[in-house]
């Protein structure tokens, strides 16, 4: 971040971008380095509960930079969830997505599949 940073002032330093640009561009890096950025470990959580008993067959917590991995070897025990179903998933978790993402009732198989983030 530091060296970003510099790289900026030095734009301002010799004109090439003002200064209200470089606090825009200032301000949009500091978004980037959110709390969560800073060492908070989010998580994916996948719950797995059937339907007819209501009880939890499945409760798993996945830290982020693995849902992707998850998340593919998951289409194929969740086949009907398409490919640009799951890019949409992965774009919300990118972007900072929480709270539930995905609720799915498998009346075939009976059961019901959240995927929250935390």
């Amino acid at each position: 971040m530091l060296n970003t940073r510099d790289r900026i002032l030095k734009l301002v330093e010799t004109g090439q971008v003002s200064s209200h640009e470089a606090a825009q561009l200032l301000d949009a890096l500091a978004a980037e380095t959110s709390p969560v950025q800073q060492g908070q470990t989010r998580l994916v959580r996948v719950r797995v509960t059937d339907l007819h008993t209501s009880h939890q067959k499945v409760n798993v917590a996945i830290p982020v930079g693995l849902i992707n991995v998850g998340l593919r070897l998951g289409a194929r025990l969740v086949p009907h969830l398409s490919e640009a179903a799951r890019d949409e998933l992965l774009g919300s978790i990118a972007r900072g997505a929480t709270g539930r993402l995905l609720v799915w009732n498998d009346t075939e198989e009976g059961e019901r599949i959240e995927l929250l983030v935390e």
